[in-house]
């Protein structure tokens, strides 16, 4: 490809990974469930799309699978997944208990896409100039914002949510570095996601319909409490004294 080609590319990758990190600062920020999916879901489809434009900037097969791969699975089956097995009410509700309110969140978050910045620094540092793009440092910064949104939410999908941004960050920045990863290895990760997606919305389906409620805060403060046996009416316990007595 030509120099303006490849310039343009880079450019387009630079404008979906900033896009991708706008994403994360929406879900830490977000306080209804059905919001949060939605940036999931637009972060996924970012997230192939920078595949795509790193495949067709180092001609890379192996990325157009991944982007695939994550166009199916992301986008479609894990929303899917979510609406079949959880319950109708977890999508309506706000978050009204948090942990932070959303400014004090947004500037922790900020913070923390700083901290990946310099984190990044010598991991871009190390490859050669070719491996050197914003998808390092921006795939951390979501990373750490995946495991922040899990640290301060209460509700039970929005954790869910986030740990799936965790992995977005991490495939954010493999992507980048390992072009050449094996459609085996990321048709092995994406199925390990889909599973704990389905196991966590059966769980949080069993929860809402046992307890009532997925915040989490609530259910943390429910306690075995052990019931004492009824005592035995005075006619029963007459009885065994006689019993007793005779035995003697």
């Amino acid at each position: 490809m030509s120099d303006t080609t490849n310039q343009l590319l880079n450019n387009l990758n630079s404008l979906v990974t900033g896009l991708f990190l706008l994403t994360a600062f929406g879900i830490v920020a977000m306080r209804q469930a059905r919001g949060v999916l939605f940036l999931f879901i637009v972060q996924s489809l970012l997230l192939a799309a920078s595949a795509v434009l790193l495949g067709l900037r180092y001609t890379s097969h192996h990325l157009y699978g991944v982007a695939v791969v994550n166009l199916i699975s992301k986008p479609i089956i894990v929303p899917w997944l979510l609406r079949k097995t959880s319950p109708s009410e977890v999508y309506t509700r706000r978050e009204v208990d948090q942990v932070l309110n959303i400014p004090t969140a947004l500037l922790i978050a900020l913070a923390l896409a700083i901290l990946a910045y310099f984190l990044g620094l010598p991991l871009l540092n190390a490859v050669a100039p070719e491996f050197r793009g914003p998808n390092v440092p921006i795939g951390i910064a979501g990373l750490l914002l995946g495991a922040f949104t899990i640290t301060v939410r209460r509700e039970a999908l929005p954790l869910l949510i986030g740990l799936l941004v965790m992995e977005n960050g991490a495939f954010l920045a493999g992507i980048d570095i390992a072009r050449n990863l094996k459609m085996l290895i990321e048709l092995a990760i994406a199925t390990d996601g889909l599973i704990i997606v389905f196991i966590m919305s059966v769980l949080t389906r069993a929860v809402q319909k046992q307890v009532g409620t997925t915040a989490v805060g609530e259910l943390a403060s429910l306690k075995e409490t052990t019931v004492e046996p009824a005592d035995k009416p005075a006619n029963h316990r007459n009885d065994d004294e006689r019993i007793f007595n005779n035995a003697r």
